[in-house]
Parts: C-alpha cells; sequence; structure tokens
C-alpha cells in the first residue's frame, strides 16, 4: 500500500495532536498535584500550624510563626529556580519537571507524617522549617518547566491559550486542597481534626504523586530544547548569560507577577485565618468561599489565555491589573459583612482579576527570553516574583490587621503590589506576531 503525502500529513498532524494534548494534560495534572501539596500547606498553616508546632506562643504570635513557615519556602525558591533552570536548558524539560514532582511529593508526605512540638519538642518546627524549604525548591522549578513544555509544543497563535493549562492548575490545585480540607473538616470533629485529621490531605499526595509521575513520563522532550540539542546551541552557563543579556527583560517579568502573586495568596491562605479568628465564621465556611474562589480564577485564567493570543498579552495584562487595583478596597469592605453572598461575590470578582493577569504569563514569559536561557529566565522570574509578591503576604497582612485593626490596611498593601504590576505591564515590549513565532521556537 502506498501513502500519500496527504496522507502521511494527515497522519502527522493526528500524532502531533495526541502528542500536543498529552504534553499539556500532563503540564496540567502535574501542575495541579505540585500546587495542591504547596497550598494543602497553607492551608493548614492559617488553620492548625500554630498550636501543632508552636504551642508556647500566644494565639497571634503562633499565627504569625506559622505564616513565617509558610514563606520560608519562598525564599528558597529562587535556588530551586537556579538548578531547575540550568539542568532545564542543559539537560532537558522533561526531566527536571519528573524529579520537581517528587521531590514536592516527599516533602508533602513528610509534613504529614512529622510529630508536633508535644512529641519532639523544638525539633518538630525544625522539621517543619526543613521540609516547607525542600517545597519550595521544588515550586521553584516547577512552575517554568511545565509553562515551557506547554507553549513550546503549542500552535503557533496559539501559545497564550496552551499556556494557560499548567497556570489552571494553580487554581485547581487550590480547589482540590480546600476541598480536601473540607471534606475532613466536616467529617471529623475539631478535637479530631486538631489531633490527625489536619494529616489525611498530606498522606493523600502518595496517590497523586504516582499518577503525576506516570503522566509526566510518557511525554515527549519540548521541540524547542530538543532542537537545541541537535544544533549542540545549548548554553554552558545559562544563569550568568541571563544576567548578562536580559535584565531589562528579567525586572520586567518579576514585576509582571508582583501584584497576581500577592493578592493570589491573600486569597490561599489569608483569608482562612481571617474570615476563622476576626469575622468569627467557621472553618468550612471560609474554605468555601475560598473553592468558589479558585473556580472564578481557573475560569478566567483560561479564557485570559485565549484572549492574549487575539488581543496581546500586554492588554490582557492591563485590563487584569486594573481590575484588580480597583477591587482592593471593595474586596475587604463585602468581606466584613460577613455575608456569605457577598464574600462569594468579592472573591469572584477579585477571580477575573487574577485570571487575567495569571493565563497569559507563560506564553509571555516564554516571550521575553532566548530559547538558550529560558528556562533560567522564566524561572528566575517566577520565584523572585513569587518573594517579593506573596511570600510573605499572609504574614504581612496578619500585622497590618494587628497594628491597625482593620482590614483596609490589607486592601492598601494589595494596591501598592498592583501599581508595581502596572508599571511593569506598561514597561512590556510585544513583538510583532512573526517575530515572536520566530523567536519561541529558537529560530531568532
Amino acid at each position: 500500500m502506498t501513502h500519500t503525502p496527504e496522507a502521511s500529513a494527515r497522519t502527522s498532524s493526528a500524532h502531533d495532536g495526541r502528542q500536543l494534548r498529552r504534553v499539556v494534560g500532563a503540564s496540567l495534572v502535574g501542575t495541579t498535584i505540585e500546587w495542591y501539596d504547596f497550598f494543602i500547606y497553607a492551608s493548614a498553616a492559617s488553620l492548625v500550624f500554630g498550636k501543632q508546632f508552636f504551642p508556647s506562643l500566644d494565639g497571634t504570635a503562633a499565627l504569625l510563626a506559622s505564616f513565617a513557615t509558610l514563606g520560608v519556602s519562598f525564599v528558597a525558591r529562587p535556588i530551586g529556580g537556579i538548578v531547575a533552570g540550568h539542568l532545564g536548558d542543559r539537560v532537558g524539560r522533561k526531566a527536571v519537571l519528573v524529579a520537581t514532582l517528587l521531590l514536592m511529593g516527599i516533602s508533602t508526605i513528610g509534613v504529614g507524617l512529622l510529630p508536633g512540638y508535644d512529641s519532639i519538642g523544638v525539633a518538630a518546627p525544625v522539621l517543619l522549617v526543613v521540609l516547607r524549604l525542600l517545597q519550595g525548591l521544588s515550586a521553584g522549578g516547577e512552575w517554568g518547566g511545565a509553562a515551557l513544555m506547554s507553549v513550546e509544543h503549542a500552535p503557533s497563535g496559539r501559545r497564550g491559550y496552551f499556556g494557560s493549562f499548567p497556570q489552571i492548575g494553580v487554581p485547581i490545585g487550590l480547589l482540590l486542597a480546600n476541598l480536601v480540607f473540607f471534606s475532613v473538616s466536616a467529617a471529623t470533629t475539631d478535637d479530631q481534626f486538631a489531633r490527625w485529621g489536619w494529616r489525611i490531605p498530606f498522606l493523600l499526595s502518595v496517590v497523586l504523586i504516582a499518577v503525576g509521575f506516570f503522566v509526566r513520563a510518557r511525554v515527549s522532550e519540548s521541540p524547542v530544547f530538543s532542537e537545541l540539542r541537535a544544533r549542540r546551541a545549548r548554553r554552558s552557563a545559562p544563569l550568568a548569560e541571563l544576567l548578562r543579556t536580559n535584565r531589562r527583560e528579567l525586572v520586567v517579568a518579576i514585576g509582571l507577577f508582583i501584584a497576581n502573586n500577592m493578592v493570589g495568596y491573600i486569597l490561599i491562605a489569608f483569608i482562612n485565618s481571617y474570615g476563622t479568628r476576626t469575622l468569627k465564621l467557621s472553618s468550612t465556611t471560609m474554605l468555601f468561599v475560598g473553592m468558589v474562589g479558585a473556580v472564578s480564577w481557573g475560569v478566567f485564567t483560561l479564557l485570559a489565555g485565549h484572549w492574549s493570543d487575539r488581543w496581546g498579552r500586554r492588554k490582557t495584562y492591563l485590563v487584569g491589573t486594573l481590575a484588580m487595583g480597583a477591587w482592593t478596597f471593595p474586596f475587604f469592605l463585602l468581606f466584613d459583612t460577613r455575608s456569605v453572598p457577598l464574600m462569594l461575590a468579592a472573591v469572584i470578582v477579585l477571580g477575573f482579576g487574577l485570571g487575567l493577569t495569571y493565563g497569559p504569563q507563560a506564553a509571555a514569559y516564554s516571550e521575553l527570553f532566548p530559547a538558550g536561557i529560558r528556562y533560567s529566565g522564566v524561572s528566575f522570574a517566577y520565584a523572585f516574583g513569587a518573594i517579593l509578591g506573596g511570600g510573605f503576604a499572609p504574614l504581612v497582612s496578619t500585622w497590618l490587621v494587628g497594628e491597625t485593626g482593620t482590614s483596609l490596611s490589607v486592601s492598601g498593601y494589595m494596591l501598592v503590589a498592583c501599581l508595581v504590576t502596572l508599571a511593569a505591564v506598561l514597561a512590556l515590549r510585544e513583538r510583532p506576531a512573526a517575530e515572536r513565532e520566530a523567536f519561541v521556537t529558537g529560530a531568532e
């Protein structure tokens, strides 16, 4: 039987389509699992870690210490980003993605098995910090690889859309984390949840990690990296070259992420403790509100990736940043009513701004850095944007409310972050479509 060129083209196209779906699915599943692990820590930090690991401190001090361990991981993120970026630009995207997933899983299960302060004393918070640092190392390298695999496999003109799939892994991970915590909290008494129930979400990670490893091990390497390897065009010191040749792009990329990450961690971690401690609402109510916010964030993230292909990354970012900035004060004014419908409205609208500043990020970052140093560039920018944005946002927000007695101080904090990101958006330069395509594929 002979094969016509048309039949061969259809076969190749079908294969490419299957491979693209597999890559996008692997990025989405892996990122969801990675951030589920990350977010269950944030939920536990706001709900139980103060009593479990810092019982000698009073309520506010214990919560601040708990949120400090949450922030510690952001210190490790740049190290994880540097190491993963170097290996991703030298060895390949796929191998690094599998390694970061395993590291996150092991450290998460370790938290679930860790005895509390009452059992092993000061060793408990010390080991908690160590495990959190390992989570930070993993998170610092995870996102860059997942983003690049999706963007570099994507067809021309649709890189924003396909790049948004690893992005929605973040709100899906948040939704899954809140759903598991909600289910465990509803099925146990307060005493049972404090003694052992909080460990269940961490231990469930072993199942998710096994699934994620299987899915990620089956995908092919990024075609852009494969081409670099074939041409022997890999850099020996990608980070040094990045800092020498792309400093402006690096600063812009860091700025693009600051508001999104900071406002995201207000939704992820701070509102749980604020709602239960200050507004005296139940933890199940707050977890439900967080889940609705996660759904809104995810939906608008996916839409924003598509919109950025049609309207451009800069315009999409601009609308999202302005929306977040304008909503900072109405958000807490609605929250402080203690009315669940108004709180739901607050997080749904917040999700719009979060989505529009998160959906285009994978594509925008990929279009800022040359292929040979791209993993280093996106990981470095993502990690430092997270430190300056969300790393200590729950801690700072808790301190602000304690010092000022009003949540509007947190609104002002959010607004400052939005203004910083707005400056980065205005500084973002978009390439014409043809030039952008050649740049992303490494043909620049």
